[in-house]
């Protein structure tokens, strides 16, 4: 296929790579330094998101947060202005579940197929194309794209119509944050009480508390390696969308709340671009300091 991609960030790169190794052909926007290998594999560098648009079937976006993809959609070189009939966006980016069903009736009033699929699974899923994707949109349009999807991810699952990829991302990073807040407060408390962390660590995985984020970010948070991973500053981004949903749905998320305010903290305190593991410092911050 000729694909389009354009955010070739820390996700970006190794998705696109993974299609270019596949054999479709990306016509690729904003081409720097640490992208220029898919150039030297086989990548087209494009001028503008327009052009990328011209040149491509399917266009997949992979960006930071909701204004970027509405600038790169609709401003004036965007990729609106160079659809045609037929094509189909793919927004594999995390933003607002609201916005992204305006830009969806935006797109298809040219004529074209629209996609929301944001993934979980980080720089480590990104390389390892394990991501999980979580897809909003039509099914004829999820079937046209299932192929690439396999070729960035295992887990692919086509949640709903328009915008409920995104709701079901929201709801991730919820489970994500919370887990890590209370992975933290517990590997806190073992310290202060005089155990060894990484001792306790090891043996509640071998029980009812086990989990992904205990396994990954436990062992981060015993050997203080913050190195991103997924920026505080990025994760702080996700639960502000599920806290302004909550509020427009007159829904009390107050775990979710509290987070949030835990992760302001962080990035008040210099730590927005670590991993979201370091939410731990935070809190030992709170508890007078690390000890």
């Amino acid at each position: 296929m000729n694909i389009g991609f354009i955010g070739l960030g820390v996700m970006g790169r190794p998705m696109a790579e993974h299609l270019i190794d596949a054999g479709h052909t990306l016509h690729l926007s904003r081409v720097k330094e640490a992208s220029q290998h898919l150039v030297s594999k086989g990548g087209k560098a494009a001028h503008s998101a327009k052009a990328v648009a011209e040149a491509s079937d399917i266009i997949i976006l992979m960006l930071p947060d909701t204004p970027d993809v509405e600038a790169v959609l609709f401003r004036e070189d965007g990729v609106a202005s160079g659809l045609s009939a037929g094509k189909l966006i793919v927004d594999m980016s995390s933003i607002s579940p609201v916005a992204t069903q305006d830009f969806a009736k935006r797109i298809e009033a040219l004529g074209c197929d629209y996609l929301d699929a944001p993934v979980s699974g980080g720089e480590v899923g990104a390389k390892a194309a394990s991501l999980t994707i979580m897809i909003g949109g039509k099914e004829q349009a999820f079937e046209r794209a299932r192929p690439l999807f396999e070729k960035m991810g295992r887990n692919i699952t086509l949640v709903g119509g328009v915008g409920d990829g995104q709701t079901a991302k929201v709801a991730n990073q919820i489970i994500v944050g919370l887990t890590i807040e209370a992975v933290s407060e517990a590997l806190l408390f073992t310290k202060r009480a005089g155990a060894d962390p990484a001792k306790v660590r090891a043996a509640l995985m071998g029980g009812f508390a086990a989990s992904r984020i205990l396994e990954v970010h436990g062992e981060r948070m015993v050997k203080e390696t913050f190195d991103p991973g997924f920026r505080i500053r990025l994760h702080r981004k996700d639960i502000t969308l599920a806290v302004d949903a909550a509020r427009a749905l007159d829904l009390s998320l107050p775990n979710t709340a509290s987070t949030q305010q835990l992760m302001n903290a962080a990035i008040a305190n210099g730590d927005g671009e670590r991993d979201h593991s370091a939410l731990i410092r935070t809190l030992e911050l709170l508890a007078g300091g690390p000890r």
